[in-house]
């Protein structure tokens, strides 16, 4: 049970556990989540800085239509690079697991489309920076991303022609949640937020010829607010932080929510001020965090389910490209989420198209590695094994081999079960032994593995 909860753990604080983590996993709940908030802290101390975008520095009137259209193919593919080194770092686990999960959640909480590859890059640094730092930090930091700013239309926001997108998405879906605010305050937020922008180099710029200095009254209250009065005023409230702490527990610990436990995490959070690390902590270190009805009954997410792959098989991958199409494919590319409200989750992840690919992308990266094994099934489609074959991965199995310590093809299917689907195996050994090529120990764990990837368990975390 030990082993199984530190492996609950890693999942949802993390990407899952790397064949070498699971080999040496005597950590006690409490020593396991120390080392996950410190090398959490060693990655934020390596942040690089946000970098200037030389190439928006002239007006668009300036360029050429053909220099125009280069210039935004160029963003677009820098950001599609920089969605697919996002992801292979979450996979290969160079940096703080606990940090980039906690960066993918806010990714979704504050969903916002970059479309260009440098203001992408840097609205990464900000979340990351800020996620596991303090709420009020980070939502302001949010209100200043150029990025966010474009998205939302904050740069139109002006004084006497107030744009209230972005004031609306702020209490609606990024803070306190409807219910607990008017029309009137939007209107009255807006008017704080004028003068907040970007400009061509992607960095935030206050113009205050733009802003609105007058009066507005705001939830109830009176004054000359700008952006950051109405932050203060919005967390002021606890519905703040219940509205949080119900997003957190979805995510973390069970879409089917527990009010009782909301309302005790709100109660943390609001009264730390809203510290974010100390949130998490609570969770991580609670002991319903690890009861049964909590584990395994999360669909995983098309970031969490390729992440995990690539840590679980130690895979390269040399065509970063096609793995854009892949993620393309199964309805998750970041840094363009479907809307303002972010991904929907759960079973919005599943469809028929998307559960055929994740139950054969275990396979066909196998076979885009070129492992030698004997194929026993196709894909469903030419046209989709083809272009899972682009990715030109390599595989490195070896750890998982080194991982069974037994020559007992039953004791070796528990493992690996163990391992690669947190539980004992439903599936008798003799339902397995006609896809398992069993001419060798090493043969036989390699196919085996395939085709424990290829339950449907293994898209529960």
């Amino acid at each position: 049970m030990k082993a199984q909860n530190i492996q609950h753990l890693f999942w949802r604080a993390g990407f899952g556990l790397s064949p070498r983590q699971w080999q040496e996993r005597q950590w006690s709940i409490s020593q396991a989540v120390d080392e996950l908030f410190r090398t959490a802290e060693l990655s934020r101390g390596r942040l690089t800085k946000p970098s200037i975008n030389t190439s928006l520095e002239k007006k668009r009137k300036e360029l050429s239509k053909e220099e125009q259209t280069a210039l935004r193919k160029e963003q677009r593919r820098l950001a599609r690079l920089h969605c697919v080194d996002w992801l292979l770092e979450m996979g290969e686990g160079k940096e703080s697991d606990l940090l980039n999960k906690m960066t993918l959640f806010w990714h979704g909480h504050f969903a916002c489309t970059s479309k260009a590859g440098s203001l992408a890059y840097n609205q990464l640094l900000t979340l990351k920076k800020h996620a596991l730092g303090n709420f009020k930090d980070l939502v302001i930091a949010i209100a200043k991303d150029p990025s966010m700013i474009r998205f939302l239309n904050n740069q139109q926001n002006r004084k006497n022609k107030p744009n209230e997108n972005f004031a609306r998405e702020l209490m609606e879906l990024f803070t306190i949640g409807r219910g607990n605010y008017t029309e009137q305050d939007v209107k009255a937020a807006a008017r704080a937020f004028t003068g907040w922008s970007s400009n061509l180099k992607g960095e935030y710029v206050f113009r205050s010829r733009q802003h609105d200095y007058g009066e507005k009254q705001f939830m109830g209250r009176k004054g000359n607010f700008d952006g950051t009065d109405i932050i203060d005023i919005i967390l002021s409230k606890k519905a703040t932080a219940t509205f949080i702490c119900r997003k957190i527990y979805s995510y973390f610990v069970n879409p089917k929510i527990n009010e009782s436990r909301v309302e005790q995490l709100a109660t943390v959070f609001y009264n730390s001020g809203y510290d974010i690390a100390l949130l998490m902590r609570t969770i991580f270190l609670s002991d319903w965090f690890y009861d049964a009805e909590n584990q395994r009954i999360k669909i995983k997410s098309p970031t969490e389910l390729l992440a995990g792959i690539v840590r679980q098989l130690d895979l390269k991958v040399n065509n970063k490209i096609a793995l854009f199409g892949i993620q393309k494919a199964l309805g998750q590319v970041l840094f363009d989420p479907p809307n303002v409200a972010g991904w929907s989750g759960g079973k919005g992840w599943i469809d028929n198209a998307t559960l055929m690919l994740r139950l054969n992308l275990p396979q066909a990266i196998f076979y885009a590695a070129e492992l030698n094994m004997k194929e026993k099934d196709d894909l469903e489609g030419k046209g989709s094994r083809n272009k899972i074959r682009k990715l030109q991965t390599s595989a490195n199995l070896q750890p998982i081999i080194r991982s069974i310590n037994t020559e007992s093809k039953e004791i070796a299917l528990e493992q690996l079960s163990q391992y690669l689907l947190a539980n004992n195996s439903k599936h008798h050994q003799t339902d397995l032994n006609r896809f398992t090529d069993k001419q060798s120990k090493e043969t036989f764990i390699k196919s085996l593995t395939m085709r424990l990837m290829m339950l449907p368990e293994y898209q529960l975390c």
